[in-house]
């Protein structure tokens, strides 16, 4: 699993990281908050990359991209990924977006709808009611130090600079404390075709997945047993479920192709 390019974009003002894997179609892929590229598409990058040209990309703040002092939204980076594959030539593309990435995409399908071929939705949500019960509550509580390990330690790898750290989780759980609901007519106008994942036992509870799947018309619905996003990669204690991952990937090629 060897990057075929691989660099660095200067998109609205600041640089911003990717990585391209394979060939074939374009699919871009799009990580959850205070992550990266590896650390959420590690699983399917392995197993996709002979089929498709994954396009994976550090958001605002997060991996190997610049940092901003504005507050982070969807909206804008939906704008950044949009900016960033006309630097790099992609016209058109299948999105597979995990946890905030998902809402990210979905925005993406919103604003940009001319580069979207299909769109995977994977553990997201557009509305706070979507979140297990006492979600928000506990956001006004974190500190750094609630932050999980992992992602720490992935981040400090990518880049060793803690006040850096400091800002993408302030970045993060700001956006996530300030989330107000879309308007369902986001969800309405999404044309390309969707597929939602997410797990029963995941942070998104199942019935708003069920909800955003009415919403999108023609869309796809898939509930595993899982956990927030056990289904396509690690979970916080290195465990990977091998067999669970191939079936999401079977599903994913089925939708794609």
């Amino acid at each position: 699993m060897k990057p075929v390019d691989k660099g660095y974009k200067k998109v609205n003002g600041i640089r911003m990281y990717y990585e391209i894997y394979g060939s074939g179609k374009p699919l871009v892929l799009i990580h959850g908050g205070g992550s990266s590229i590896l650390f959420d598409y590690k699983e399917i990058i392995l197993r996709l990359e002979n089929q498709f040209q994954l396009i994976g990309i550090d958001l605002q703040n997060h991996g190997m991209s610049e940092h901003r002092d504005i507050p982070e939204t969807f909206e804008q980076d939906a704008h950044d990924v949009a900016a960033l594959l006309k630097e790099i030539n992609i016209e058109k593309a299948s999105f597979w977006g995990f946890s905030n990435g998902g809402s990210t995409v979905m925005q993406i399908a919103h604003l940009y709808p001319e580069i979207v071929e299909k769109l995977i939705v994977a553990s997201a949500l557009f509305k706070r009611s979507g979140m297990m019960d006492g979600f928000f509550e506990s956001m006004e509580e974190v500190t750094l130090g609630s932050m999980p390990e992992p992602l720490k330690i992935n981040f400090l790898n990518l880049n060793p600079d803690f006040s850096a750290l400091e800002n993408m989780f302030n970045k993060d759980s700001g956006r996530m404390k300030s989330f107000q609901d879309w308007n369902e007519n986001i969800l309405k106008g999404i044309t390309s075709p969707t597929l939602f994942i997410s797990g029963d036992k995941d942070v998104i509870k199942p019935e708003h997945v069920v909800e955003m799947w009415r919403l999108v018309e023609g869309s796809q619905l898939m509930i595993l047993p899982a956990t927030h996003g056990s289904y396509m990669m690690a979970d916080f204690s290195g465990n990977v479920d091998g067999k669970l991952i191939d079936f999401t990937v079977s599903e994913v090629e089925k939708f794609l192709n």
